[in-house]
């Protein structure tokens, strides 16, 4: 019988009253990014439609729900799942700290570590029965700016774990869970294929592509655990295999709907949520025009472009539709070795009305100006 399990523990209770009492930049971001709603866990929203399907399919009606914490240590997010020392995601680039030993969560997959460590789980293990679990909820990752990518979005992530003397897990079992979703989410006519996948912490791997208006479209992974990474969960792999699957539910969102801004999610507006549901092609409430303003300036090599588009963020909040790179270049000649030159077309454009241009250059000023203040940049 299907479980629920809510993780609470005392160390992000105390990070979230550390952020409470912080005002620098990095923390009121953060806490912002922590405060916006768990669309997943949101009535009437589209992910939580798809979460929805997952769940009651019958082939995963076993499987318990966990809910973990939003903010979890570095080595727990990638130590224990053989992400390399130099991975991309492990750079401050790319994942918001906290502090120094703790992030924002980058991936609802580390709820394996949570799950395993449950008192009641852990007798299960002990007596050799299967255990498994969907976790599924916000994630966070710092990302460019564009009408398809936010830096706060949703994953969900299910895994099983059988001893062999009960089932030994292979590519079979892999194709039955793919196939599982596919026709949760989309359907049972639904039309799909599999191919050969990489992974950090499951091998053989494979990807799933379903056909939605006449494309073929990427939308989860899927493979069996490896044993080294069952090790670091004290589970021993010589009697122990699974699988283990996870994607971001606003790719499938989109796709499902063709939806044209993944800002329009997060709407409140009626026209718009009315007709946010799976299958359903949406219709524009109107073609409201873009405002584009540039900005030029140079600065240290040591600037990090994700970092400042997070500030653009914070300045322009659901206004911002994109941010394109227009321009990178170096010339020592002109502004030293160390220095670089970045122009950026931000694209200020509302799902919902027409913006106004004087609703826009205070924004674009406050741009220039923190520009100049936190990256010590010289405006051109």
């Amino acid at each position: 019988m299907r479980q629920n399990i809510v993780i609470s523990t005392g160390d992000e209770k105390k990070l979230r009253q550390g952020l409470e009492k912080r005002t620098d930049f990095e923390a009121l971001r953060i806490k912002r990014y922590l405060s916006m709603p768990d669309l997943s866990r949101t009535e009437g929203s589209p992910i939580k439609e798809i979460v929805d399907r997952i769940l009651s399919a019958d082939y995963f009606k076993d499987l318990d729900i966990i809910q973990t914490p939003e903010i979890v240590p570095a080595d727990i997010s990638f130590d224990l799942f053989d992400f390399p020392a130099d991975h991309p995601a492990r750079s401050k680039s790319d994942t918001y700290y906290v502090d120094d030993k703790n992030i924002l969560r980058t991936h609802t997959t580390v709820m394996w570590y949570y799950y395993v460590n449950d008192p009641e789980i852990k007798q299960r293990i002990a007596k050799g029965e299967p255990v498994g679990s969907f976790s599924f909820g916000k994630v966070y990752r710092k990302d460019e700016i564009d009408r398809k990518h936010m830096n706060v979005f949703h994953q969900i992530d299910g895994w099983y774990l059988a001893p062999k003397a009960v089932k030994t897990i292979g590519q079979k079992d892999l194709e039955e869970a793919l196939g599982n979703i596919a026709k949760a989410v989309f359907g049972p006519a639904v039309k799909y294929r599999l191919n050969k996948d990489t992974f950090p912490y499951t091998d053989p791997s494979l990807e799933m592509e379903v056909e939605i208006g006449g494309q073929w479209v990427e939308v989860v992974g899927c493979g069996v655990v490896k044993g080294s990474v069952l090790e670091k969960f004290g589970i021993d792999s010589s009697n122990w295999t699974g699988w283990a699957f996870g994607f971001g539910l606003e790719r499938l969102a989109i796709v499902s709907m063709d939806l044209p801004d993944i800002r329009l999610l997060w709407s409140q507006d009626p026209r718009v949520t009315k007709q946010l549901k799976l299958g359903k092609k949406f219709a524009l409430v109107s073609k409201y025009p873009p405002i584009t303003r540039d900005i030029s300036f140079i600065v240290d090599k040591s600037f990090v472009p994700n970092n400042y588009f997070d500030l653009i963020r914070e300045i322009g909040g659901d206004l911002i539709e994109q941010v394109e790179l227009l321009d990178k270049y170096e010339n020592a000649k002109k502004f030293s070795d160390n220095k670089i030159s970045y122009t950026y077309r931000v694209v200020y454009r509302s799902p919902e009305r027409t913006l106004k241009t004087e609703e826009v250059e205070p924004l674009q000023n406050k741009l220039y100006q923190q520009t100049k203040e936190i990256y010590n940049a010289e405006l051109r």
